[in-house]
């Protein structure tokens, strides 16, 4: 009997220190990884805004260079919006709002959204989903060139009614067996445009705030980088 206790009380130390071990390599790693995760996310996002803007239209250091907007939940959930500005000269030339479409296939959509000074857009990226691969990551721009239909497009152009993908009466494409996603962020950028549009005259004071000293510098970007099937309806 006192055999059979023994080593019960191995197996349970055993499998105690294999618990014990388990759980300090996991925190070890997740504490290891979760720096780099964010520096690609960092590395992800610096990319979309140079594809929205380039370089080339610009003369400030846009990463640096930010403002924080008046807040709104229908951009994003946390209330505080703080957007990039891009300076040609010293000039303000256009910014890049960040929003979220709440209502993709598979939950948020996060995306930027370039608007020029006249509320015209500049171009449109996603930096974040959880999309259907082969149908709604479509929406990235190294899948297709369906998101680069938004630049040169305002709320006049198309006509309110036709901020919509083709299937319920508007101007942009869907997808084959994907609709949910295309127009969860076609809204979103209509929403972006009004917010825009109502908040223009707060939004344009702090645009043309002197910018700090810090952020007239140009520097390099450097290495910046850049999800099962279900038929969408």
């Amino acid at each position: 009997m006192s055999a059979l206790i023994t080593s019960i009380t191995r197996s349970a130390i055993g499998l105690g220190l294999f618990a014990v071990i388990t759980g300090g390599t996991i925190a070890i790693t997740q504490a290891m990884t979760e720096d780099r995760i964010e520096e690609q996310a960092a590395k992800a996002e610096a990319s979309a805004l140079f594809e929205i803007i380039p370089e080339s239209e610009h003369t400030n250091d846009m990463l640096r260079d930010t403002v924080s907007l008046p807040a709104s939940d229908v951009l994003t959930q946390s209330g505080t919006i703080e957007a990039w500005v891009a300076r040609r000269n010293g000039e303000p030339v256009g910014l890049i709002l960040p929003a979220i479409a709440p209502d993709g296939y598979s939950g948020d959509i996060n995306l930027l959204v370039g608007i020029d000074l006249q509320g015209t857009i500049l171009g449109v990226r996603i930096t974040n989903h959880r999309e259907t691969p082969g149908l709604g990551d479509r929406i990235e721009a190294r899948k297709s060139n369906w998101i680069e239909s938004f630049a040169g497009k305002s709320l006049g152009n198309p006509p309110p009614r036709q901020w919509n993908v083709k299937k319920n009466g508007g101007v942009f494409d869907q997808f084959t067996g994907a609709t949910i996603t295309p127009r969860a962020v076609v809204k979103s950028v209509q929403k972006t445009l009004k917010y825009f549009r109502q908040n223009r005259r707060a939004i344009l004071a702090r645009v043309h705030a002197a910018p700090s000293l810090e952020s007239q510098a140009v520097t390099p970007l450097g290495d910046a980088g850049k999800s099962r099937p279900e038929e969408q309806l």
